[in-house]
């Protein structure tokens, strides 16, 4: 898994010296995070498919990449926009959110404003299912064959939690932000191996990256983007608890966000798990 990220990243990172861009910065402008969601995730992804398909000889719908794949990620991702809402709303009648500023149809430009966001949700589109595809695709089933399918939750959902671990400085924020993200690991890890198909979690985990930073202007795993948001730019309300309002690391770090996310996880396990994802590398 490292190889692929590494590679994908140097590759990325190279271009994007020759080009000019300065990537990494949590102040970067919106182009340059659009060149890291399109390009760097992009070649990880590429490299990963690459290898499933020529060195393990198998079918990439061994990985989750089945049947109707467009109905599948339209349904997640409208679930993941759906979940979202609930904790952003909750936090909002809490008190938790005051606001900053107007969406992007007030904004200076609102065209460019605009033109962002939608350049932005096809980046995300390719992040979150890269992110998808080397976790609960790929990493899931390669523990899973050999120690079996509970073995290979935990750990990708650890993993999932580690790749956040450094995107803001360690505080009481940070370790929350953590075990959330590891319940969003948990419960996208039950909705892949229920449905049989990784598209939904693809389509889920695009729809609260994108809606979370562009839709209302706030952290997204502790990192902010940097142009209007759709709807309306939020901040945190200091009067409130940092664990209502998650802080630093943003929604993902509030209590409302580990309610909403274990609710899912135990609806998930409740369900029954649908036949035929996946299989051992290796086979055809």
């Amino acid at each position: 898994m490292l190889a692929f990220l590494i590679a994908g990243e140097l590759v990325a990172t190279g271009i994007a010296s020759l080009l000019g861009l300065d990537l990494g910065d949590q102040q970067e402008p919106w182009w340059e995070l659009g060149y890291s969601l399109f390009f760097g995730f992009g070649l990880v992804a590429l490299l990963l498919l690459a290898w499933v398909r020529f060195f393990e000889r198998r079918p990439l719908a061994t990985i989750g990449f089945n049947g109707d794949g467009a109905k599948r990620f339209v349904r997640g991702y409208l679930g993941g926009l759906a979940l979202l809402a609930i904790v952003i709303g909750g936090i909002g009648i809490i008190g938790g959110y005051r606001i900053e500023a107007g969406g992007a149809l007030q904004a200076a430009d609102p065209a460019v404003a605009l033109g962002a966001i939608g350049i932005l949700l096809a980046g995300f589109i390719v992040q979150g299912s890269t992110e998808e595809l080397i976790t609960r695709g790929w990493m899931m089933q390669l523990v899973a064959s050999r120690h079996g399918l509970w073995a290979g939750i935990v750990f990708n959902c650890v993993i999932f939690a580690v790749l956040h671990g450094a995107n803001i400085a360690p505080s009481a924020e940070l370790a929350l932000g953590l075990v959330n993200v590891a319940l969003v690991g948990l419960f996208l890890s039950l909705y892949a191996a229920r449905a049989g198909s990784l598209w939904g979690v693809c389509g889920w985990h695009a729809a609260w990256n994108w809606l979370l930073g562009l839709g209302f202007g706030l952290e997204v795993s502790g990192n902010r983007i940097q142009t209007p948001p759709l709807i309306v730019d939020l901040a945190p309300n200091q009067a409130v608890p940092w664990w209502i309002t998650g802080g630093a690391f943003g929604p993902e770090a509030s209590i409302l966000s580990t309610v909403v996310l274990a609710v899912g996880a135990v609806w998930l396990l409740m369900r029954r798990q649908a036949a035929g994802y996946g299989g051992p590398p290796g086979q055809a």
